[in-house]
């Protein structure tokens, strides 16, 4: 039974794959980090855009 349970502890062949989830996670988590901010940040400079463009936006004289 011990020599089992000592095969056990030394197997790390479901280490790989554990840690390259944890770095796809992270990886993730970092992306939608950015892209939220980024979003955020892109909604604001196109409304400020907008509100110029029709503050400045005189209709045409016939």
């Amino acid at each position: 039974m011990t020599k089992i349970f000592a095969r056990f502890l030394k197997d790390e062949s479901g280490a790989t794959a554990i840690e390259y989830g944890l770095i796809a996670a992270l990886i993730s988590v970092a992306l939608i980090g950015g892209a939220s901010a980024l979003g955020g940040s892109l909604d604001t400079t196109f409304g400020n855009l907008s509100d110029a463009l029709d503050e400045n936006n005189t209709p045409a004289t016939p």
